[in-house]
């Protein structure tokens, strides 16, 4: 069976007998876990696998666990890790090491695919849903240390999703409550693309995932978010960008998606995604999201293929106490970001 084009969440700590059911009609391509999703190691294992037996033993399994205030992953299983920010001018290696090691414990739990690093602008004025999950206001910092833990995920045996292409810095209110608009003109926001080419220029992008985000950009689409827009997609993130890698929407059940269409998985397949995401874990919720999913199509599934191979030639074995060491030298002592 071909799977859909989707990434669902789950309920709850355990595949439920009626989401598995629901998997066997409906396959998606493969799942994420939340807060909800997570008590301990050994539980997360379990699910994982048994996610893995409904869907196929290479189904992706994406966790957002960046550090600071967004992660799923939390003590006292594991370690408390900093937020993007706190590697602002610190040596490229301090974020390497510290993206390797949360690389490793996702790893470990059957979590290959890791929505990190942000690679949004962290700029003055706009609203918080950003903030120091950002490195930094400069575009040429953000791209360094993007670099830098991008490679740290995929030595740990992660594939990266960068996010939120094209850029989520300038939005003034929260994506999760409603559609936000960026009235930059085109000029202003090659700013915010500089770090998601920077990423792209190598090989398109290949062996990483982007998760776009739910902005309107009046300058390039005065009526459809980046999500849903295919001109924004085709002349912008994979032509002006030139990323060429896995694009996945952000979860369609956000406020900012709300009314923009009747089919919002379709409409994202499109306009030039390749997965949808869908994250409530409500079961009627993902089961119609899933009845109208096109399935996975074979560029989705190669692009898929790419980021996988990408990470399995990067992997490599490493001391995890080492790692942290490496991180807490070279990160000299400085106050919080506020």
């Amino acid at each position: 069976m071909t799977p859909k084009a989707a990434i669902i969440g789950i309920a709850g700590t355990t595949l439920s007998a009626e989401e598995a059911a629901l998997f066997r009609r409906h396959r998606p391509a493969g799942a994420i876990l939340f807060r909800r999703n997570v008590e301990n190691p050994a539980q997360v294992a379990a699910l994982t696998a048994a996610l893995r037996e409904e869907l196929g033993e290479a189904a992706p399994i994406l966790v957002d666990q960046e550090g600071g205030r967004v992660a799923r992953l939390r003590p006292p299983h594991w370690p408390d890790y900093p937020a993007a920010a706190r590697f602002e001018g610190a040596p490229a290696m301090a974020a390497e090491a510290n993206a390797t090691r949360l690389g490793l414990d996702c790893a470990a739990l059957g979590l290959d695919v890791v929505c990190a690093p942000v690679l949004d602008l962290r700029l003055p004025g706009a609203h918080g849903v950003i903030g120091d999950r950002a490195f930094s206001e400069d575009p040429a910092e953000v791209a360094r240390l993007g670099a830098a833990w991008v490679r740290g995920l995929q030595q740990a045996g992660c594939i990266p999703v960068i996010k939120h292409i094209p850029g989520h810095g300038r939005a003034e209110v929260d994506s999760h409550e409603s559609l936000p608009r960026v009235t930059a003109d085109r000029a202003t926001l090659a700013a915010d693309f500089a770090p998601f080419r920077a990423l792209s220029a190598a090989d398109g992008g290949a062996g990483l995932w982007a998760m776009t985000a739910h902005i309107l950009y009046t300058a390039l689409d005065a009526a459809l978010p980046a999500t849903l827009s295919p001109g924004l997609i085709r002349d912008v993130i994979r032509g002006e960008i030139g990323f060429d890698g896995v694009l996945v929407s952000d979860d369609l059940a956000m406020g900012a998606m709300a009314g923009l269409s009747n089919d919002l998985a379709g409409a994202t397949m499109a306009a030039g995604c390749d997965l949808a995401l869908h994250c409530t874990g409500v079961l009627a919720e993902t089961a119609a999201l899933l009845a109208s999913c096109p399935p996975l199509a074979e560029s989705g599934a190669r692009r898929m293929q790419a980021a996988r191979d990408a990470m399995l030639a990067a992997r490599r074995a490493i001391d995890p106490g080492l790692l942290a060491q490496i991180r807490d030298g070279l990160l000299a002592p400085r106050p919080a970001f506020a």
